[in-house]
């Protein structure tokens, strides 16, 4: 008779729960764990379930762990691997997945399951805790662990991840057993590593856990001092100007591919002690500490010193410079840049990735800051940082846990939309985000704009949106805009000037503060947003000269020809298209197209429909269709002067955007999209 393996057999329903338990619990404490750091596993018997490569711990499902045979992992453990490190990884590798019990899953195991098989207990949690990295990544770490906990606390050298790991851990488990009599101590501190705690339930895992946090947590209490990395300074001038410089700067400088990178920005508190600290370029320049910093931040930081008062064309030289110097001496880009006195900038190829490797930076430096206090910080040596530099698994764990689903014509593109809380401008919004973009949308409508941008947020990917309030007819409000904009993703490469206002009405009897109010929205708007906006896109340009960017007005057929009734919404739309063409011969220079598209009626949105302040209403109220009796016939009225017999859709306009977008020999252009109702002569 064949043996049917059946998935976690061994295991019960209540060794599952606490498992997920546990690493739900670490996996979503930033103090723990980030991106796909940390691994847990239970044990049964012959199996091992552990966490798969790549997986978050923080919302982890039974799906996220492989199930192992600890048979073939204590052969392994016992077994002989080549000496070169190249070989030795490989050998590995193929033994650990050769070790699964469900290999047709396509899984792969943490590179840490068989230090999870060879643990006297049955429940294992791998953290990297950051009050527990203090002492691991201080000099004299070892010594003060010993002072804190004495033989409750097993403490492992550093040494290559791994296999190597594994067998260090288990010679020193036998010479902990041999010297204390006790099989297992209350936690394992792994040098500029991190910590294992194991156990037979959750609750004991959370004790000790508990124990060992808290007891480092009390030590720092009484030793700590305030400014960890040297006194603080910071710019005299204002900040603003550097954050609109040199995130767009960066955007380019960093890029390896025609797309630019994402670009966050961080002055946080603890940022600005070593980002100002006396001491700040010293500690950045010291190396690594963690396996995390190299794989999610690379390992050295680039550490740049602004001058106040200099101009946006040689900072960005000077940047380029610096980002050139230290990719030739250190064999890669930085993805963290530190601006003396400023704050964080951190890079990737989207938001997740960026996000990410400004989160294990901030740990980073609290580890640092703890370090400093307790000793001074040791750092990883240059064969050390290099191994994990070169290590294939640390390359699979970073592409998987950062892996982005986006696909579509504007992948990596960030476009910034204004009037974009409903219609045209949400749904514009909606299909930038649904072809890759990021983007971030503005509106008056605050509650509206941050619920949009929420939404896209729940189909796309945390990250991908973001809701920002805006008045696009007042200057600072903006610039703040803009200004909020650059701190979350660097820049923007589209910008979608869409919000409009529409206030029907006879030349002979409408209000001077209603012509006034569409004209400030739809005229000075557009001029508004393009003032504050190209200066970002230009310092992109100089950045990376081959990049262009994108302004596109959203404009309206009644730009191209009159609307009787309707001059003040006419006149401001024939107003823009007068400004698209005068912005593209001043932008041009600056690797900027300006184009506007000029929709018919867009029936089905709220500026058309709303039952209360839509068009149909306006325009029945005011007598504009002769006969009109009711909405419906209004709307028939109008649908009946398109040649093609409906309205304009959002996918109509999308097709002309993706077009300006990728048309590199156009500008200063007002593309009708109107179903053949207006036709260019």
């Amino acid at each position: 008779m064949t043996e049917t393996k059946t998935q976690t057999a061994p295991f019960n329903p209540r060794d599952i729960d606490a498992l997920i338990e546990v690493s739900r619990h670490y996996g979503g404490d930033a103090e723990f764990c980030l991106a796909g750091g940390g691994n847990t596993s239970i044990k049964a018997g012959d199996r091992l379930l552990v966490k798969a490569s790549g997986f978050s711990l923080a919302t982890i499902t039974l799906d996220g762990f492989v199930e192992m045979d600890r048979r073939a992992l204590g052969a392994l453990l016992a077994s002989q691997l080549p000496v070169e490190p190249n070989a030795r990884e490989e050998a590995f590798k193929q033994a650990v997945m050769a070790a699964r019990v469900f290999p047709e899953k396509g899984q792969r195991p943490s590179v840490e399951c068989v230090l999870h098989s060879l643990l006297p207990r049955p429940l294992v949690v791998h953290s990297h805790s950051t009050y527990v990295n203090m002492i691991t990544c201080a000099n004299g770490g070892e010594s003060l662990a010993k002072k804190l906990f004495g033989e409750d606390v097993l403490w492992i050298p550093y040494v290559d991840p791994g296999y190597i790991l594994a067998r260090t851990l288990d010679e020193l488990l036998r010479k902990y057993a041999k010297t204390t009599g006790r099989d297992c101590p209350t936690a394992v501190f792994m040098q500029n590593h991190g910590l294992i705690i194991c156990g037979t339930a959750a609750q004991e895992i959370h004790e000790k856990t508990g124990q060992v946090v808290g007891a480092i947590r009390a030590h720092l209490a009484a030793t700590a001092a305030a400014g960890p990395f040297g006194p603080v300074s910071r710019l005299s001038g204002p900040a603003r100007p550097f954050v609109t410089q040199i995130g767009p700067a960066l955007r380019g400088l960093l890029a390896a591919s025609d797309t630019l990178k994402i670009v966050t920005f961080s002055d946080s508190d603890e940022v600005l002690e070593l980002a100002g600290g006396a001491d700040g370029q010293a500690v950045v320049s010291a190396g690594p500490i963690t396996p995390d910093q190299i794989v999610y931040c690379t390992s050295f930081p680039l550490w740049f010193e602004p001058n106040e008062g200099e101009p946006v064309a040689q900072l960005v030289e000077r940047l380029k410079t610096a980002v050139t110097s230290h990719q030739a001496s250190r064999r890669t880009p930085p993805g963290i840049v530190f601006v003396k006195g400023l704050g964080m900038f951190s890079a990737g190829n989207d938001f997740t990735a960026a996000d990410v490797a400004g989160k294990v930076y901030l740990d980073a430096i609290k580890v640092m800051a703890g370090a400093r206090s307790l000793g001074g910080i040791h750092p990883l040596t240059t064969e050390q940082y290099r191994f994990i530099e070169n290590w294939e698994v640390e390359s699979y764990r970073k592409k998987v846990s950062t892996a982005s689903s986006a696909a579509g014509r504007a992948v990596g593109k960030v476009a910034f939309v204004t009037g974009a809380a409903q219609g045209f401008g949400f749904e514009i919004s909606q299909d930038l985000a649904a072809q890759g973009a990021h983007v971030v949308l503005t509106d008056m409508n605050v509650d509206g704009v941050k619920k949009a941008a929420a939404e896209i947020v729940s189909s796309a990917g945390a990250g991908r949106a973001i809701g920002l309030p805006v008045n696009v007819s007042e200057g600072a409000s903006v610039e703040e805009a803009f200004y909020q904009a650059v701190r979350v993703f660097g820049g923007f490469d589209i910008l979608v000037s869409n919000a409009g206002v529409l206030r029907a009405g006879s030349v002979k009897t409408q209000a001077e503060r209603e012509f006034d109010m569409v004209t400030a929205v739809n005229y000075k708007g557009y001029f508004v947003c393009v003032k504050f906006a190209s200066p970002i896109l230009a310092t992109q340009h100089l950045a990376r000269r081959d990049y262009w960017s994108d302004i596109i007005q959203i404009n309206s057929k009644s730009g191209l020809v009159g609307s009787n009734r309707n001059g003040a919404y006419a006149g401001s739309k024939f107003g823009g298209i007068g400004l698209t063409q005068s912005f593209a011969l001043e932008l041009v220079e600056d690797g900027i197209k300006v184009n506007s598209i000029c929709p018919g009626n867009f029936f089905d949105g709220p500026l058309w429909s709303d039952p209360k302040n839509g068009l149909f209403v306006q325009y029945l109220q005011s007598g504009k269709v002769p006969g009109a009796k009711t909405i419906e016939d209004v709307k028939k009225s109008y649908e009946s002067k398109v040649p093609m017999n409906r309205g304009c859709k959002t996918a109509d306009v999308m097709k002309a955007i993706y077009y300006l977008i990728d048309q590199k020999y156009e500008t200063g252009q007002a593309v009708p999209v109107t179903g053949g109702q207006v036709m260019l002569s």
